[in-house]
């Protein structure tokens, strides 16, 4: 009798700009992958995964036509390649690290252009040229569209009026000598599944279990741990000034008059709570970092 064929979802990674951040991630979401040389088939820590890894441009094609079952993207590039896929989930990551990233319209800082509408007419570069027709389009602005293949900001104002471009930070743009115009998108990556997949059981099941422990392990970039020994006389004042996802966890120790409280906040919150803390009593405070932290 012939064994049950193991079950595995195809998933498709992103090359270039995003890799690094989405391994990272998913190393810590409990999702390693590791590379041969000169390899784009990534060996997953995971048999239940099997995963090849595109252009992100790419991926949104592969999983909508069902060469791949699910893949990480940006939400922009599934728009502009208008693939007809099921959004999972959104993560707010890219390539510099947490946070989105924004499509704008960009102009020469000394340009007379004010306005959307002052484009009518004009030549635009841009690597995302659906994205921007169809944005022009709900502006009523009508414009010549062209495809960048890199390098868009240097386009003007020679080859071109505008660009609409990618930003983080903005610093790219202003170095490059151009201002903002417009916004014309912002995105998150995207964990992105096909037709056929979402209709299996198991590969649904699959996918928004990648969906949740990766939510979780961006969560936990920005969270800490924080642990504290607290007379009982002072706990309240201490759960005053504590923030916490629902409340902290208070435990008996040895010594009946004293308490270990346990929390989960914000690492930004902590240098501004230690000197708090202490004062109210609380000893022995320790950090700690965390992998996920999972609502």
């Amino acid at each position: 009798m012939k064994s049950e064929q193991a079950k595995v979802l195809k998933l498709g990674l992103p090359a270039g700009s995003l890799r690094d951040m989405t391994l990272a991630l998913l190393k810590k979401a409990g999702y390693p992958f590791a590379f041969g040389a000169r390899s784009y088939v990534p060996r997953s820590g995971d048999p239940e995964i099997s995963a090849r890894m595109y252009r992100a441009q790419e991926i949104p094609r592969y999983v909508a036509d069902g060469h791949l079952d699910a893949g990480l993207t940006g939400q922009d590039l599934v728009v502009e390649a208008g693939a007809k896929v099921e959004e999972i989930a959104k993560f707010a990551y890219a390539r510099q690290g947490l946070g989105r990233v924004r499509w704008v319209v960009a102009v020469p800082v000394d340009s007379p252009m004010r306005t959307v509408r002052d484009l009518q007419g004009k030549r635009i570069s841009t690597e995302v040229v659906n994205l921007t027709r169809a944005f022009l389009k709900s502006k009523g602005v009508r414009a010549e569209v062209e495809f960048s293949w890199g390098a868009t900001e240097a386009k003007v104002p020679e080859l071109a009026d505008a660009v609409v471009e990618t930003t983080e930070t903005g610093s790219s743009l202003v170095a490059n000598g151009l201002r903002v115009l417009a916004e014309v998108m912002t995105s998150d990556t995207v964990l992105i599944a096909g037709a056929a997949a979402m209709k299996d059981k198991w590969k649904r099941a699959k996918a928004e279990e990648i969906a949740s422990l990766l939510t979780g392990a961006i969560a936990a970039e920005t969270m800490v741990g924080l642990k504290m020994n607290v007379p009982r006389s002072g706990l309240r004042k201490v759960l005053a000034i504590l923030p916490a996802m629902k409340r902290p966890t208070i435990a008996s120790l040895s010594d009946p008059k004293w308490a270990s409280v346990e929390t989960v906040i914000d690492e930004s919150e902590v240098r501004r709570l230690v000197s708090r803390l202490k004062a109210a009593g609380a000893e022995g405070l320790v950090e700690y970092p965390l992998n996920k932290v999972i609502p």
